[in-house]
Formats: C-alpha cells, sequence, structure tokens
C-alpha cells in the first residue's frame, strides 16, 4: 500500500515515541492533515514560529528526546531560525520539519520560495531536503539519529510540497538506536585518575554535556568518593542538586563568593561536558594559576577549544564517569564528607555566606529588589520545581546561588550562549509539558516578557499552568548599563509606553498581579502557586530596582 510522503514522516514521528509538534501550520496538506490521522501526538498551536523552536528545546532538555517543530515555507521556517540558533548553541536534540515550494515552480517566484537550507544549513547538524517520497523514511531515521547521537544539536528536514503529497511504496520504518554511548580511551582514564588522585584542591565543572548524558547519579557518587566540590554552567544546572553539601553553584558570570573562593583555589579543574565559553569562564580570564586542566567531551572538536587540556577524555560524560571512579575506587576510601578538612570548611563558608544572603534578602526598600523576589520565590515554589531561566539583567538574580537554589535533578532550563530574549517565556511552557507532575516558574525581565508574552494563550490553551515571575524594571537593563557607563547616553532602552502585564494575563485566562510593595512579595506568589495547582497560569508583575546588580556580574563587567 503507497503513502504520501508525510504520512510516512508522520509514522516516523510515533514510531520514535514523539509526543508533541510545536508550530503553527500553513497548507494543511504539509503535515499537519497527516498528523490528524495520529491522534497520540498532540499538536501544539504556537502564536509565533520561534516560540515552537523554544518550547521544543526544553521539552527535549527534560526528556532528552529530540523535540519536534514545524515552520511553513518563507516566513514560518525564517522565523525558526532564531530559536534554531540557540538549539545549535545548546547542543539541543531537535527535529525541525519545514514545508518549502514545489520543485516544479522553484526559481520562477513562486508564493514564499525561500533559500532554507541556505539558511538553515549553518546552523544544523545536519540539513536535508527530501528529494522524492521513496527517501522519507530513510531521512526521518537519519535526522533522529544524528540529532541525538554524539554531541546533540538540531537537524533540519525540508519537504518541497511537491514531493510531501507525493506517494510511496516505501514506507518500512525502523526507530533510530539512540543514544549510542561512547566510552573513553582506557590508558587515558588512568592517566587523569592519577592527576585527580595526585591533586589536592580538585574542583569539577559539570556543562550541559553532564546533563545531557543523564549523569547526576555518577557526578554525585564521584564527588562525594573524593571530596570534590561541583560547579556547573547554566546549562549543566540540574544535573548536580545545589541543596548537596559539595554544590557550589555556577561559575564565571554567575558565581557567588564562595564558589569563586574555591574555584579560583584549585589545582585542577575537571570539565564534564562544557565548552568552557565566554559567560561561562569570565571571558578566559577566571582560570586559576597554574591548576591542571582535564577535559571531558563527547565531541573531540570540543577538546583544547579554549583550554588546553593536560588530559583529554573524549567519550560520554556518564560512562566517562564510571570508568573514573573505577579507577579511582581502589585506592580511595569512602569517607563522610564533614570527615574531610576541605569539605567541612566549604560547608562552614556556605552556611556563613547564607546567612548573610538571608540577612541580604530582608531588604524591604522600594522598588523592590529582584534578590528578595527570587529567594522568596525559591522557599514557596520549594521541591519539585522546574525553573526556566531567562537571561537579563534582573532575572540573572535566579541564576546566583543561593539566592535559588535548584533543589532537584533536572530542575533547571536555561538558555546556551547566544541568550535569545524569550527563550523562557516561551520555553517554561514546553517544560510544563514535559513534566506535568511538577512545577515550573519562569523568572524575566519585562523586555523578554514583551516579546513573548503572546503564548499566554497557549499556556491556558494546553493546560500548561506555569508562574512567570516578571522583575519589571521598565527598562533593557543590561543595555541601560553599558549606556549609563558611557555617560548617562540613554537611548531606545526605557520601556516609556508599556502593557499592564497583570491585565495581558486576566485577558489571557491567566491570573495576573502587580507587586509594588515588599509585604506583598510572599502572598502574590503563594496565589500564584495556587492558581497554579488549579489548572491556571499565573503572571506576577514585580516592579523592581533597576539598579541592583549581582555581586558577579559586577565582576564580570568592572567597566560598566
Amino acid at each position: 500500500m503507497e503513502k504520501r510522503c508525510w504520512d510516512v514522516v508522520v509514522d516516523a514521528l510515533r514510531k520514535e515515541d514523539v509526543r508533541f509538534v510545536f508550530g503553527l501550520p500553513g497548507n494543511p496538506e504539509a503535515l499537519y492533515d497527516s498528523l490528524y490521522d495520529a491522534p497520540e501526538i498532540e499538536t501544539v498551536l504556537v502564536r509565533h514560529e520561534t516560540s515552537g523552536v523554544f518550547m521544543a528545546m526544553a521539552y527535549a532538555k527534560l526528556t532528552r528526546q529530540p523535540g519536534v517543530c514545524f515552520g511553513s515555507p518563507g516566513p514560518g521556517v525564517a522565523n525558526l531560525v532564531p530559536g534554531v540558533l540557540e538549539a545549535q548553541s545548546g547542543c539541543t536534540p531537535l527535529v525541525v520539519l519545514g514545508s518549502s515550494v514545489s520543485g516544479l515552480k522553484e526559481g520562477r517566484g513562486a508564493f514564499q520560495e525561500t533559500p532554507q537550507m541556505e539558511m538553515l544549513r549553518p546552523i544544523t547538524k545536519w540539513a536535508f531536503m527530501i528529494p522524492s517520497a521513496d527517501r522519507a523514511a530513510w531521512t526521518m531515521r537519519r535526522a533522529f539519529s544524528i540529532a541525538s547521537n554524539g554531541k546533540p544539536g538540531p537537524v533540519y528536514v525540508d519537504v518541497p510540497f511537491d514531493v510531501g503529497v507525493s506517494t510511496t511504496s516505501e514506507t518500512g520504518y525502523t526507530p533510530s538506536d539512540r543514544p549510542i554511548r561512547v566510552r573513553p580511551d582506557t590508558e587515558r582514564v588512568r592517566e587523569a585518575a592519577r592527576l585527580l588522585l595526585k591533586s589536592e584542591r580538585p574542583v569539577i565543572v559539570a556543562g550541559g554535556g553532564a546533563s545531557a548524558s543523564a549523569a547526576s547519579e555518577e557526578l554525585i557518587a564521584f564527588a562525594e568518593l573524593l571530596g570534590i566540590p561541583v560547579l556547573t554552567t547554566p546549562c549543566g544546572r540540574g544535573v548536580f542538586p545545589e541543596s548537596h553539601p559539595l554544590s557550589l553553584g555556577l561559575v564565571g558570570l554567575y558565581r557567588t563568593r564562595v564558589g569563586r573562593r574555591a574555584y579560583q583555589d584549585a589545582d585542577l579543574i575537571l570539565s564534564l561536558g562544557s565548552r568552557n565559553e565566554e559567560f561561562q569562564t569570565g571571558a578566559w580570564s577566571y582560570y586559576p594559576e597554574a591548576a591542571r586542566f582535564i577535559q571531558i567531551d563527547i565531541d573531540h572538536s570540543e577538546i583544547g577549544r579554549n583550554w588546553v587540556p593536560d588530559v583529554a577524555l573524549v567519550g560520554d560524560v556518564k560512562l566517562t564517569l564510571r570508568d573514573l571512579m573505577a579507577a579511582v575506587s581502589e585506592r580511595v576510601r569512602l569517607r563522610p564528607l564533614e570527615e574531610m578538612p576541605r569539605v567541612k570548611a566549604i560547608i562552614e563558608a556556605k552556611e556563613a555566606f547564607e546567612m548573610e544572603v538571608d540577612a541580604e534578602c530582608r531588604d524591604a526598600s522600594v522598588p523592590l529588589k529582584s534578590k528578595r523576589i527570587v529567594r522568596e520565590a525559591n522557599k514557596v515554589f520549594g521541591g519539585g520545581t522546574v525553573l526556566v531561566n531567562e537571561n537579563g539583567s534582573q532575572d540573572l538574580w535566579s541564576y546566583y546561588f543561593p539566592y535559588y537554589k535548584v533543589l532537584d535533578i533536572d530542575g533547571c532550563v536555561a538558555p546556551a550562549e547566544q541568550t535569545c530574549m524569550g527563550f523562557g517565556v516561551a520555553g517554561a511552557i514546553g517544560a510544563k509539558l514535559a513534566t506535568p507532575d511538577r512545577k515550573v516558574l519562569c523568572t524575566t525581565g519585562d523586555g523578554a516578557f514583551q516579546m513573548f508574552m503572546k503564548e499566554l494563550p497557549t499556556a491556558v490553551q494546553y493546560n500548561a499552568p506555569v508562574t512567570w515571575i516578571v522583575l519589571n524594571n521598565y527598562s533593557l537593563g543590561w543595555i541601560k548599563l553599558h549606556e549609563k557607563a558611557l555617560g548617562e547616553r540613554y537611548i531606545a532602552v526605557d520601556f516609556e509606553a508599556q502593557p499592564d502585564f497583570a491585565a495581558v494575563a486576566e485577558a489571557c485566562g491567566c491570573y495576573g498581579e502587580q507587586v509594588e510593595e515588599p509585604g506583598a512579595i510572599r502572598s502574590a506568589l503563594e496565589n500564584a502557586l495556587k492558581q497554579n495547582k488549579n489548572g491556571v497560569p499565573a503572571v506576577l508583575d514585580f516592579v523592581v530596582d533597576p539598579w541592583d546588580f549581582p555581586d558577579g556580574f559586577k565582576e564580570f563587567h568592572p567597566e560598566i
């Protein structure tokens, strides 16, 4: 029996256990008519195609399955580009589907004719235009395999309209084999183990690769065996619970005092699946003097990208940690952490710092302090919460430990180094669909929120009760700080006309509340959580001090 090309594509989605397709349909004969006969795959109708990529990214991060999104020809596919760029930066597995004009009309000025392959090829792991319906099954299996194996990332599959509606007898589909894990060279593991055992003050930096490989169990066991403190990158956050005695929060721009001290005092850095990019390394200036370097990455091309390792291990982080554990366990006995002098000192320093943070976050001044809001949100929402980050001058506070602590494994979804504004606002919906039994909290500035608050009805329509905390400084705060440093030459940064976010939320079927007084912070958060439990998304608009910045931010930007 013959099938249409798009029917074969949908059959592939079904057999790859895809649960959601995020997108906006064009001509329904491109994908969506075929999805009608696959009710087990839910179509999420986004309000903008970029939102679909962001939702698919958050879904992929939490499930470790490729997210799937769609764009119609021309502007639809073009609108996918910012999200695909973020996914490529964050090594997020996506299968991005696009429809294009019929090959019979190509070059003649067909409606919405666009060089889609040329746009997507530079920012994907693989981009392929299906040449005929006979190649559809092969293409989809290859797409899921490439997206998932090795260093994960987005792939783009383009289906010309005439190919999509043509038929084929090549309808069999064998699901892709994923993930295929790889182990490092045995002798290099022994060499790394020797270096670790000789070091006195090692520090682990866990990146997105550690999270992607689901290495939490191995990382906790390894860190506890050797008493090594752990810091993470934003994309690695959630691989190691920040309630753990050995957790020191984040690195680089996002570090706080105790983490900074341990990192700068380290005599060895063990990097797990991190590119060691600009924000994660203080523009590559924070590396501790004379420290040795062990780099673990699944992608050989990442080795030595920024710092040349003393030992390089190419392999899956989860399996590599198992091998390292086996290599050191015969020479190390497991002891209680409190019996390790270095660990005891770290725990005491953390406790003292946390007391300072608690006192600092009782600040009752007006405008509100973002750090107090973030701290209160952490306490009200507690465990079982997924934090979805933006990356602006005020929502940046949610990156700083212990102002906010990610308490659970897979408890955070952060943008990658591109930090597309709106990623968290839209991505929070994908996070909720991926983890319906967990609370989802998004911290965002007013600039990013205005870009993607159009998705509030999407959250209502698909029963995704998320809370958005809008830290509202009525400006693009990060840029405004740069302009202040240039002699207070402010231009195009202040929102002198701005929507009433609470009213917008209510109009969209969400709960909305504006907060200006410190005494109302906790009750507003409790109201939002109650609404979420009743299935209602919530927007809390906090009017905040625009000039209060974390110490790590100031350290990273001394010039401003």
